[in-house]
């Protein structure tokens, strides 16, 4: 297999976890995997990048700008941000729950992401995932990680199985919360019939 795969958000919504079970998913069935992140403001709600790529013809963490497969997108201004990585034919699964900018708060700008969005549905095939109808029955927002990545599996096109997910969800993620996380998981799988 051979998949360059971007994880972006912002800080404390779950993406360098999203991106390691991408990874040690790949790795623990046999896969090269090389992986990087960018994390410097992630704790003060700033940008959040990891790049993951899985194949035996890779050799850098970092993809290339438009030769990422999928872009897994927690947040609509990031997944713009990020575009230039999706190659022609790849695929942005975007959650439509804006994280507001600071500068929000300060000046009301209106960003609500309805216009991220849109240019996404304009520009490549998108899923769009609605964070908040996925988590309220889970009772909070943290367990979006792992349901974002059960639309990807269930998509078809993240290239990694179902059982390979689970297996590292029941192993890497803190026991007390691998219920739940794995609720989340089943109800990103269950969306594949909306998309």
């Amino acid at each position: 297999m051979n998949k360059d795969i971007l994880v972006c958000g912002v800080g404390g919504q779950g993406t360098v976890l999203a991106s390691k079970l991408i990874a040690s998913s790949a790795m623990d069935n046999g896969e090269v995997v090389h992986s990087a992140e960018t994390i410097g403001m992630a704790q003060r709600g700033g940008s959040v990048t990891s790049h993951i790529r899985i194949g035996n013809e890779v050799y850098s963490p970092l993809i290339p700008k438009g030769h990422a497969d999928m872009i897994i997108a927690f947040e609509p201004a990031e997944a713009v941000r990020n575009l230039s990585y999706l190659k022609k034919g790849g695929i942005v699964i975007v959650n439509k729950q804006p994280v507001k900018p600071v500068t929000e708060s300060l000046q009301d700008t209106g960003y609500d992401g309805v216009e991220m969005i849109e240019y996404l549905q304009k520009k490549c095939e998108c899923i769009v995932v609605d964070a908040k109808a996925i988590c309220e029955p889970l009772g909070s927002s943290k367990f979006f990680n792992v349901a974002i990545l059960g639309v990807a599996v269930g998509s078809g096109k993240l290239g990694i199985s179902k059982e390979w997910m689970v297996k590292q969800i029941e192993t890497r993620v803190n026991a007390k919360f691998v219920e739940k996380n794995m609720q989340a998981f089943e109800a990103g799988i269950a969306l594949k019939g909306d998309f």
